[in-house]
């Protein structure tokens, strides 16, 4: 995992390969020290790389999600593939994750 870009107010974390078991607390982790930052309102998720999603994996991104409320911060996901789309449909994610089509269509008020 990479930041791709940090301005004062959104911090966009670019994540790649597979989102499984192996590497959720690894990922949890990241999330977590990004959404802690000081200066971060809004977490940009860009799952634009990402080749699969795990319910392992999913609940590295809802944990952060409740991170992101408990903190009053801004956690959104972007440039999400047809194949992970379904998955959180599937799982009625989708209804409770904010969704931008990418970095640039995120607003800064969280």
């Amino acid at each position: 995992m990479q930041a791709v870009l940090e301005c004062p107010k959104i911090a966009v974390i670019r994540l790649q390969g597979k989102l499984n078991a192996a590497n959720a607390l690894e990922l949890e982790r990241d999330l977590t020290t990004a959404l802690t930052a000081n200066d971060v309102a809004i977490l940009l998720v860009d799952l634009a790389a990402v080749e699969s999603l795990d319910s392992a994996g999913l609940m590295a991104l809802v944990s952060a999600l409740k991170l992101a409320q408990n903190l009053e911060r801004g956690l959104r996901l972007c440039s999400v593939s047809p194949a992970l789309k379904i998955i959180f449909e599937l799982t009625q994610l989708d209804e409770v994750f904010e969704f931008a089509d990418n970095a640039e269509s995120v607003s800064v008020n969280p």
